[in-house]
């Protein structure tokens, strides 16, 4: 696997509780998944910069950014969707 996604969410995100059973799937299917705590990783947060959250940030595995989306309410058909596109 040569890129993984950075999950930017935080803990009174109503939208982001929702896409972390999502997520929690799709890492134990083998796709490298990184949650970001906006309220407690400052460095992530500087490089990064999500505008909103629950933010999804594709990244190579060198940690260069590929794309991004808010992806409040998504599926995990959709997530799929769009890392694999």
């Amino acid at each position: 696997m040569n890129k993984g996604i950075l999950f930017f969410n935080a803990s009174w995100c109503e939208p982001c509780g929702v896409l972390k059973p999502v997520m929690d799937q799709i890492a134990k299917e083998g796709i490298p998944v990184k949650s970001i705590n906006t309220e407690y990783d400052a460095a992530m947060n500087e490089k990064y910069s999500p505008k909103t959250i629950p933010t999804l940030i594709l990244t190579d595995m060198g940690g260069q950014e590929i794309k991004r989306t808010q992806a409040g309410g998504w599926t995990k058909e959709q997530v799929l969707n769009w890392f694999n596109n």
